[in-house]
């Protein structure tokens, strides 16, 4: 699929190696790139069957063998840019079946690097369903969870592992994990490493791989650090940029900025998850403890909500992500843990909470919406207090709200803009909240927490024990 209005593509000079470019080519299908008939068969088994203006200019130069770094918005396409050739260079059996596997070592042939567990699990599951036809194994590596499963699986033999640095270095360390094989190494999302302080991680990592490997580093925005690092590591690369020229953010994406007050800011949400046409919805807080109060509330209201933030489990993390994933909720309030890279279709509004610390984070959250050429809605909050920092946000990405007007759960232009209906009252009938299985209520909870067992279930605090006989007395 190609978004309606296509981002015009521009390279410029690339900044680490003068006097090569890469041409963009008009080409209308992934088969006319170069793309393997078993590829492209189940990327149009997807839905997937035109590519993105970053996969047509990467996808000729990666599949070369050429080092490449890829610059474009979040939401356009990256992950195929760098998956199918990735998936390419990797070699399986003759006859694709797992069956007859020779079981490995640890000894992948690809390596993605990426910063944060959800987005881990994201980009395994892509390149799985791209690579499903000629049974290439993929194995995501990530902390929060058992490391037995993950070392067992590379025992049995894998032939991509995508993982976070920690848990990659880790299994790296305890002799789990073998890079002495890599063929094509992917850092993904790499100013989101840079902002987490995972960049010394990812020089250990890059060592441990062959000289002679094919480098992919892929992200939305490229700074003098990452410059620095693809110098250090990096053969000759290509620099690929997919610009637009209607900004920062993708075009599709109606961005809308209100300054409220903090006692309203609920009773605003609430009036703009009634809006029309309004199917999955993000909403954005800086704090954990935000996150889990603004889940309470909207549940007490109606509606279907899950949270993700650092306080919860992985596994709790996963179940909410999967929850919203399936349409199980329909709401998910997180903190920027879930900002990066995680692509959730029919998410059609994305709300600001709280102002984000600066422009990248505000560029990472409203680009869970308005992916792959849809449409969408982002709404930010900005407090009295929050005022310099948006101001300092809205300079920098060039966005018209230096001014937002000041807005109320009842003021008119929030409903006109929004297309909130005039009888909406922030409140749901209960019928009207999705299907919830008793086994999603039972894992999710109120705030994305197991819930305690009931009182009457719970063994007193005598159970178990043997009660004494006194002792007789003479």
């Amino acid at each position: 699929m190609l978004a309606p209005n296509r981002p015009t593509a521009s390279l410029p000079r690339p900044p680490i190696q003068s006097g090569r470019t890469a041409e963009a080519r008009v080409l209308t299908t992934f088969r006319s790139l170069g793309v393997l008939p078993e590829t492209a068969e189940a990327l149009e088994s997807l839905g997937v069957t035109e590519p993105f203006p970053i996969q047509a200019m990467a996808l000729p130069v990666a599949l070369a063998g050429t080092d490449v770094i890829g610059q474009a918005k979040t939401g356009t396409g990256k992950t195929l840019a760098f998956g199918i050739p990735l998936l390419q260079r990797v070699t399986v059996a003759a006859d694709a079946g797992r069956s007859n596997r020779t079981p490995g070592t640890g000894r992948p042939q690809a390596l993605v690097v990426v910063p944060t567990r959800e987005l881990c699990v994201q980009v395994a599951g892509d390149l799985e369903r791209t690579g499903r036809l000629r049974a290439v194994r993929v194995l995501a590596v990530y902390g929060g969870r058992a490391c037995a499963p993950q070392i067992h699986a590379l025992r049995d033999g894998v032939d991509v592992v995508v993982g976070t640095p920690g848990r990659l270095l880790d299994l790296a360390r305890r002799r789990h994990l073998d890079l002495s094989r890599v063929r094509v190494l992917v850092l993904d999302e790499s100013d989101e490493m840079l902002d987490l302080g995972f960049l010394p991680d990812v020089e250990k990592i890059v060592a441990l791989t062959p000289a002679s490997r094919q480098t992919m580093l892929f992200s939305a925005t490229m700074r003098d650090p990452l410059i620095a690092l693809a110098r250090r590591h990096m053969t000759r690369p290509v620099h690929i940029r997919a610009s637009d020229p209607g900004g920062a953010t993708v075009a599709t994406v109606s961005q809308h900025v209100f300054r409220v007050h903090a006692l309203d800011k609920v009773e605003m949400l609430a009036r703009i998850l009634q809006a029309e046409g309004r199917d999955l919805a993000m909403v954005f807080c800086r704090t954990k403890r935000t996150a889990a109060k603004v889940t309470d509330e909207l549940d007490r209201r109606g509606f279907a909500s899950a949270a993700v933030h650092g306080d919860l489990g992985q596994g709790a993390r996963e179940q909410a992500l999967r929850a919203f994933r399936n349409g199980k909720v329909d709401v998910l309030v997180a903190t920027d843990v879930a900002a990066r890279g995680i692509d959730v279709e029919n998410v059609t509004h994305v709300v600001n909470f709280e102002c984000p610390l600066d422009e990248r984070a505000y560029l990472h959250r409203v680009g869970r919406t308005g992916r792959a050429g849809r449409s969408g809605v982002a709404v930010t909050f900005v407090d009295w207090q929050d005022m310099p920092r948006w101001s300092l946000v809205n300079r920098v990405l060039g966005l018209p709200f230096a001014a937002p007007p000041e807005t109320y759960s009842t003021s008119d232009h929030l409903y006109r803009a929004l297309g909130i209906p005039g009888q909406a009252t922030g409140v749901l009938p209960h019928t009207h909240r999705p299907g919830l299985a008793a086994e999603d209520v039972e894992d999710l909870g109120e705030t994305g927490r197991r819930p305690r067992r009931r009182a009457e279930n719970r063994p007193g605090p005598n159970a178990g024990t043997r009660r004494r006989r006194p002792r007789a007395t003479r």
